[in-house]
């Protein structure tokens, strides 16, 4: 090659771009990506339906099964054991151990195995020791029943599934995260497992809801039987132990103490809530102290806790099983049908092959009588081979084996050869009748128990429930639950504050008008002076329009809100009058509240918190020849109709002034309110039992069984006790009467009084521990059964009956009150009242509220409105400014 070459040739080596090796990959991630898939859905992240098992838990009780001589082992050693099973290192398998140790079933733990309450690890696994429980030798293993397979290695057997006994996934719960699917099974109770089971059996239905062993609330109506869309709500178990502290007694599942505090730390620190400090003094049992500032409502603060903080939470189930090396997606239902059969099954597997061993020593048992008996042992005296023994020993038996239920194998003679010449020097034909009598009675018993198998299963769990059911009772409250209104009991967190000329609303305008405080997840309600209103999220800074008249935190659904207001119909029209609630919006909309003509003003506006209607007084402009220039606009005369409306007529002039003569009184019917018995809360959507109807001055009169009496103002957000065995409108003049029993001085007092001091709670039986309520009641005229012990040596005292407002005259809540007899009392019934006539309370002026949705513009109502004495005024311009009196009401002159 010559020189000139060689430069080309090292020209092109330099200027030539690297070769690229493509290798394509499809095929291989595809099968790849599959095994790794189909691995961890099938081996490590699923149970199997056949004993509720994931591989890692299959193979730990396994080993321990292995390891079992009743006494306890280091975990250590069992994770040690099992890796001869399974294919992965000793954290995985100590870690899988802990938590079925903390299930508290089918592990016999000593030392510290964490704590499921506050979060704490357990101890390093060679601290901590475990044996099977008694439940588990009981019901999860049977080798005899048990199908095996080589382990990983091929060195040893394990079980494919173990014989479980008992639907031990739904009482254990099962949680994991495979590739491309998840499960999440959530754990039941014990006993209720067992009931459902027995259920099942008896062709009954049955429904069965979980239960967590951190106790506390759970509303499982959209539990869905633990599909796929199914949803549990669980709460924390909050009481109030005094005014300003609330404490902490049980947590929803998943949850810890250390992350439930957590999260009521970020609430307070958001605002959201306000406390003054919280202590832990969790131990066995779950105790945390809420201490709240001085004149924070108990119960707000309750609700704002399952609102903002982790004492509530969702979780969505999802039931997903492996059934021959498939997932299957099934419910808790449909599972607990399959345990319990696959039990029935099992349990016929045991009876068959007790019933064949049993068969086989009756066999046995009968030969032997039957070769000792008959002495057959002494023809084989004369014979010189084994074959001739076997024969002769054959040929013996033949006359005696009619009765025997299987033919004579030489496997059975070769067995009565190995009967020692001591236990044939010893026979006793009367013992060994015995045993085969014992024998057959044992195998009738087997037969008939395989003739009545569903019956025999059902003993099972009935035995299963007495042995091991003590102190497994449910631990979790069902309840439904009212979905809490954030907006309700969020703490007012920042400020509100409005310019009112430049239209402008927000937490950031410091140097304007202070509106109110509020939340920043509160909505604003505003309007301006043009008759347009708008409701907007809080923010820093946010325009309305020019001249607002009125700002306030706006409440959904609110329909006690009532809004008065004058406006004129353009620049030139007539003036209407109009009254409205606002009780459902669009976002971010402006409405206009006026006949929607340009240049339209309000004359006049007002909100009233509890419906009121003022009386205003209105003034014309002296023109032409009109004759009343000045007259009093009662609101009350006016209907409350939807925000669309139109409204009434004032006048069709042209008017100089609206001022406000006098407040008014509510002109809405008395509020209804009813209790939920089911979710234990008040509502005035009329679910549950009617309370009556409170205007805004009425309360609640609640008596719980500790004998305490207090009333309250009625709010939906209040929470009840589950003592509480009174609960109605209080009325201040009706008395209360009571029987308890005093534990100091061992004798029954009867009391009546009538409470003095209002939104107090007092204690009106005696505060020694042995003190207790006997009946109360709140009837004007109650009567009294009691009924005597009978005493030694003498006849039963026949019942007395008294009239309790004869008995005791009406005193101080604080008194002890008068004996109510000196003989021995067995029990204290309370009788129908006598009938009695109340004081009818004098009801308010009360006017219909007509729902906006059913009204329209009301153009055709032009009627005049009540007009009252005339005079004349001085005139004032159109641009006047706003005047806003203490109660919010905004007038414009």
């Amino acid at each position: 090659m010559t020189e000139d070459n060689d430069d080309l040739t090292n020209d092109n080596i330099e200027h030539q771009e690297p070769q690229e090796t493509i290798t394509r990959i499809t095929g291989m991630y595809k099968e790849w990506f599959l095994d790794y898939a189909s691995y961890v859905i099938l081996e490590r992240a699923v149970p199997a339906i056949e004993d509720g098992f994931k591989p890692v838990q299959r193979r730990i009780m396994h080993s321990m099964k292995d390891l079992d001589d009743g006494r306890y082992n280091k975990v250590a050693n069992i994770v040690g054991h099992t890796m001869q099973y399974h294919p992965h290192g000793d954290a995985s398998i100590a870690d899988a151990m802990v938590q079925i140790g903390q299930k508290d079933l089918l592990i016999d733990t000593q030392g510290n195995w964490g704590n499921i309450l506050t979060g704490d690890r357990a101890a390093a696994s060679r601290y901590i020791e475990a044996r099977i429980s008694k439940f588990g030798l009981d019901v999860v293993f049977n080798p005899k029943i048990t199908e095996w397979q080589a382990s990983y290695d091929g060195r040893r057997k394990e079980p494919v599934n173990l014989p479980v006994m008992f639907p031990l996934l739904l009482a254990q719960g099962g949680e994991g995260i495979a590739v491309g699917l998840s499960t999440k099974i959530l754990p039941h109770n014990f006993i209720e497992l067992i009931d459902a089971s027995i259920k099942h059996l008896q062709g009954k239905r049955f429904t069965i809801l979980p239960d967590f062993p951190t106790g506390g609330i759970a509303d499982c109506s959209d539990y869905n039987d633990g599909l796929r869309g199914g949803k549990v709500r669980c709460r924390a178990k909050i009481s109030q132990l005094d005014k300003t502290t609330l404490v902490v007694n049980e947590l929803p599942f998943g949850t810890t103490t250390s992350s439930l505090i957590d999260s009521i730390l970020k609430a307070n620190d958001k605002g959201k809530i306000k406390i003054k400090k919280i202590e832990d003094n969790t131990s066995a049992e779950v105790e945390i102290l809420i201490h709240l500032p001085s004149g924070l409502s108990p119960d707000k603060t309750i609700d704002a806790l399952y609102a903002f903080t982790a004492c509530e939470t969702s979780i969505s189930p999802l039931g997903c099983v492996i059934e021959d090396n498939k997932p299957l997606f099934i419910g808790v239902t449909e599972m607990l049908r399959r345990s319990t059969d696959k039990t029935v099954q099992l349990l016929k597997q045991e009876l068959e092959i007790k019933l064949g061993e049993l068969e086989e020593q009756w066999h046995f048992a009968s030969l032997e009588r039957i070769f000792i008996e008959n002495r057959i042992y002494r023809d084989i005296e004369e014979e010189d081979t084994w074959e001739g023994v076997i024969k002769a020993i054959d040929k013996g038996l033949q006359p005696h084996i009619k009765h025997l239920k299987r033919p004579i194998t030489e496997d059975d003679i070769t067995r009565l050869t190995e009967i020692r010449i001591k236990r044939i020097s010893k026979f006793d034909i009367d013992k060994a009748q015995q045993k085969i009598d014992a024998l057959e009675e044992q195998i009738a018993e087997v037969k008939h128990h395989l003739a009545n198998l569903i019956d025999y299963a059902i003993a099972y769990f009935k035995r299963l429930k007495k042995e091991y059911g003590e102190g497994r009772e449910r631990k979790t409250e069902l309840r439904a639950f009212e979905d809490v209104d954030a907006t309700k009991v969020v703490i007012r967190n920042t400020k509100l504050y409005v310019n009112r000329e430049e239209g402008f609303i927000g937490t950031s305008l410091r140097r304007d008008e202070y509106v109110c405080d509020c939340s920043d997840i509160d909505d604003i309600i505003a309007f301006t002076a043009d008759g347009k209103m708008m409701v907007t999220k809080v923010d820093s800074k946010t325009f309305i329009g020019k001249n607002i008249v009125h700002v306030a935190v706006f409440k959904k659904k609110d329909k006690r809100t009532i809004y008065n207001m004058i406006y004129r119909d353009g620049t030139k029209g007539a003036s209407y009058v109009k009254r409205f609630a606002v009780t459902s919006i669009t976002r971010d909309k402006e409405y206009d509240l006026t006949n929607g003509n340009k240049g339209s003003k309000l004359w006049y506006f007002s909100a009233n918190p509890n419906g009121e209607a003022e009386v205003v007084t209105i003034s014309l402009r002296q023109v032409g020849s009109i004759k009343k220039l000045k007259w009093d606009l009662d609101f009350a005369d006016i209907l409350i109709k939807g925000r669309a409306s139109k409204g009434n007529v004032v006048t069709k002039y042209a008017i100089k002034s609206v001022e406000l003569k006098e407040k008014g009184i509510s002109t809405l019917k008395p509020r209804k309110i009813w209790f939920d018995d089911t979710v234990q809360r008040l509502n005035v959507d009329g679910r549950g039992e009617l309370i009556g109807e409170f205007r805004g001055e009425d309360k609640l009169l609640i008596i719980n069984q500790k004998g305490v009496v207090k009333t309250v103002t009625p709010e939906v957000t209040l929470h009840f006790d589950d003592d509480m065995i009174i609960l109605e409108k209080w009325i201040p003049k009706k008395p209360i009467s009571a029987i308890y029993f005093d534990g100091e001085k061992e004798k029954y007092f009867v009391k009546r009084f009538v409470i003095e001091n209002e939104n107090k709670e007092e204690s009106f039986i005696t505060d020694h521990p042995n003190s207790q309520l006997e009946i109360v009641s709140t009837d004007w005229k109650p009567v009294a059964d009691i009924e005597f012990t009978k005493e030694r040596g003498k006849d039963r005292r026949d019942n007395e009956t008294i009239n309790l407002e004869e008995f005791i005259a009406i005193k101080g809540i604080t008194a002890l009150g008068n004996q109510l007899t000196k003989h021995k009392v067995n029990q204290i019934n309370l009788l129908d009242p006598i009938p009695y006539e109340a004081p009818e309370e004098t009801p308010a002026e009360e006017l219909e509220v007509v729902d906006e949705e059913t009204v329209t513009k009301d153009s055709d109502n032009q009627s005049e409105s009540k007009s009252k004495e005339s005079s004349s005024t001085k005139d004032n311009d159109d641009n006047s400014d706003f005047g806003l009196d203490d109660k919010g009401q905004v007038t414009l002159f």
